[in-house]
C-alpha cells in the first residue's frame, strides 16, 4: 500500500526539510503543524495546517490543535475493515499513511539550571505522544516515525517498491515509537515525583530504567550464560560506552566489564598513565614520562597476571607504546588517541580489541546492581581527591605524599578488601578479595616478591580502616614507611600507636572505598 498522505510535526527539525522533499516528489502530500509547516513552507513545499484539514484552529497556546477525529480518525481507521471505510466516509475522514513525530524536550528543560515546574510542565506533550501511539497501533496501515535517522530507510524503502513500507519495517517502527514515548513518560513520572517528594531527592519512589541494546555477546561471565551490551541513551562524556573500536574481535562480557574498571581508573590520574587489568582488578599501575614509560613500570608489577589483560592509556598511543604492547598478548587496548602508526602495528595483532575514548570527566548518575528480585542503586564513588590527615610522629615527605595519593586512587579500583603498596608512582604489589585485610595485605606483600620488587621504603594504601594493628605490622615488616587508610575503627588508636612504634606515618582520610 503506497504513502499517499504524511503529517510532520516535530520539535528536532533535523533532516526534516529534505525528508518532506523527498515524500513530496514521490508523490505524498505534506500536512503539518507550527513550526514545521512554517519551516517546509518557507523551503518552498505545499503543506496544509492542520487546523485547515480539521476545520478547527489550534488554541490554548497550541495545547489543542492534533487532538481532533479528522486525525485521529486517519491514523487509526483499518483500511481493510468495511466498517471503518464507512465510518471515514460519513465523517469526511481521509487516511493518514506515513506521521514523522518527535516531542517537546522535556529532558532538556529539566536538565537546565534553574527549570521551574512550570517550565516543565509546559514541555509535556501531549498530541504528540497520542499521534505516535495511534499510528504505531495501526501500523499495519501507518507508518511512524519518531527518529530522524530512519527517515533515509523508509525513502529508500518508497523508492523502490512504488511508494509502500514493508509490514516488517513497520512493526520494527511502532516498536520503536512505544519505546520512545515510554521512554518519554518514565522521564516526566521520575521528575514530577520527586517534586512531589523532595525528600526522596535524588531517587524516585518509582524507577524507570531505558537503556537501548548496543550489540549482543557470544555469552556472560561463562559461556552457559547468555549476554548483551545496553548503552545509556545520553552516555556520560568520556565513559566507556563511548567507545569507537578500531580493530579486534568483537567485546565479551568480561571484556567490557574489566574495560570499564581500567578505563576509569587511568582517566582519574592527571599524568601520563597506565593501568593493566585482570578480572577488574588493577594489577599494574604507573605514571611515566611517556606512554611507552607508564607502560614499562606497569607491565613489572605483575608481568604474570598481565597477560592477556586489559591496558588503559589516559594519553596517545604512539607506535614505540604499541610496538611494547603487541610483545604481549593483550586482551584490549584504550586510549584516547593514536598515531597513524601505532594503529598499523596493532594490525599485526589482528585479535587485539583497540578502542578509542575520548578523555572526559563525565560519570553516571547512579550505579546499579541487581539483587534477587530487587535492584540496588547509589550515587557512583567520585571523592578521589579527599583530605589526609596526618596522626603520627613521623610526617610524610613530599615524594612520599604523593605516593600515598597515587596509592589510594589505586585502591580505590581494587575489589574490597584492597591493600596496595607503591613507590615512584608505580603500583609494587596490589592485594585484593582477601575475606580479611591481613591476608590482602600479605598476598600484596608476596606479589611485590614475586616479582623481584622491593618494598623498603614503599608506602602502602587501604582502601578501608585496619581493624587490628596486625595488618600495620605486616606493611612494616615488608619495609614501608607510610601508609594511608580512611580511619574510623574502634581500634584506630592502637593502630596509630603501632606505626608510631614502627616510626611509619600514617595519614587518615575518612573517606572509604569499597568495591564489591
Amino acid at each position: 500500500m503506497a504513502i499517499r498522505r504524511a503529517l510532520l510535526s516535530v520539535s528536532d527539525k533535523a533532516g526534516i526539510v529534505d525528508f518532506a522533499r523527498a515524500l513530496h516528489e514521490l508523490g505524498v502530500d505534506l500536512m503539518s503543524t507550527g513550526g514545521t509547516a512554517k519551516a517546509l513552507r518557507d523551503a518552498g513545499l505545499p503543506v496544509v495546517e492542520v487546523s485547515e484539514h480539521t476545520g478547527f484552529p489550534e488554541m490554548l497556546d497550541g495545547r489543542v490543535k492534533t487532538l481532533h477525529p479528522r486525525i485521529h480518525g486517519g491514523l487509526l481507521a483499518r483500511r481493510d475493515l468495511p466498517e471503518h471505510i464507512q465510518a471515514m466516509e460519513e465523517h469526511e475522514i481521509v487516511p493518514i499513511d506515513l506521521v514523522a513525530v518527535n516531542l517537546y524536550p522535556f529532558r532538556e528543560t529539566i536538565a537546565k539550571p534553574g527549570c521551574t515546574l512550570d517550565d516543565a510542565i509546559e514541555n509535556i506533550d501531549i498530541g504528540g505522544p497520542a499521534m505516535v501511539r495511534s499510528a504505531a497501533k495501526n501500523h499495519r496501515h501507518v507508518v511512524v516515525l519518531t527518529d530522524p535517522k530512519d527517515y533515509a530507510r523508509v525513502l529508500e524503502e518508497m523508492s523502490s517498491q512504488a511508494g509502500a513500507v514493508s509490514f516488517d519495517t513497520r512493526f520494527q517502527l511502532a516498536c520503536k515509537a512505544y519505546a520512545h514515548t515510554a521512554e518519554y513518560d518514565a522521564a516526566i513520572a521520575d521528575w514530577l515525583s520527586l517534586q512531589a517528594q523532595p525528600e526522596e531527592a535524588p531517587f524516585p519512589p518509582r524507577l524507570h530504567l531505558h537503556f537501548i541494546k548496543a550489540q549482543p555477546l557470544r555469552y556472560g561471565e561463562n559461556p552457559h550464560q547468555s549476554a548483551a551490551f545496553y548503552r545509556d541513551p545520553h552516555p556520560a562524556p568520556g565513559t566507556l560506552a563511548n567507545w569507537v573500536q578500531h580493530q579486534g574481535k568483537e567485546l565479551s562480557y568480561n571484556n567490557i566489564a574489566d574495560a570499564d574498571a581500567a578505563w576509569e581508573c587511568v582517566r582519574g590520574l592527571s599524568k601520563t598513565a597506565c593501568v593493566i587489568v585482570k578480572h577488574a582488578n588493577p594489577c599494574g599501575v604507573a605514571i611515566g614520562e611517556t606512554p611507552l614509560d607508564a607502560y614499562r613500570r606497569a607491565f613489572a608489577t605483575d608481568p604474570t597476571s598481565a597477560f592477556g589483560g586489559i591496558i588503559a592509556f589516559n594519553h596517545a598511543i604512539d607506535s614505540d607504546t604499541a610496538e611494547a604492547i603487541a610483545g604481549q598478548f593483550a586482551e584490549v587496548v584504550i586510549a584516547p588517541d593514536y598515531t597513524h602508526e601505532a594503529l598499523s602495528r596493532f594490525l599485526s595483532k589482528g585479535n587485539v580489541r583497540v578502542l578509542q575514548v575520548h578523555l572526559a570527566h563525565g560519570s553516571n548518575t547512579w550505579e546499579y546492581k541487581r539483587v534477587g528480585g530487587g535492584l540496588l542503586v547509589q550515587s557512583p564513588d567520585l571523592i578521589q581527591h579527599p583530605e589526609f590527615n596526618i596522626v603520627t610522629q613521623a610526617r610524610p615527605s613530599e615524594s612520599q605524599m604523593n605516593d600515598l595519593k597515587f596509592a589510594f586512587h589505586v585502591a580505590q579500583f581494587v575489589k574490597s578488601n584492597a591493600v596496595v603498596f607503591c613507590a615512584d608512582g608505580r603500583t609494587l604489589g596490589v592485594g585484593a578479595g582477601q575475606m580479611s585485610r591481613v591476608d590482602s595485605t600479605r598476598i600484596a606483600s608476596r606479589k611485590a616478591e614475586d616479582a623481584g620488587l622491593s618494598l623498603k621504603g614503599s608506602v602502602c594504601a587501604s582502601d578501608a580502616f585496619f581493624p587490628f594493628r596486625d595488618g600495620l605490622d605486616v606493611i612494616a615488616a615488608a619495609g614501608a614507611r607510610a601508609v594511608v587508610h580512611p580511619g574510623g575503627s574502634m581500634r584506630d588508636e592502637e593502630v596509630i600507636a603501632a606505626a608510631d612504634e614502627h616510626g611509619i606515618a600514617m595519614a587518615l582520610t575518612g573517606v572509604r572505598h569499597f568495591r564489591h
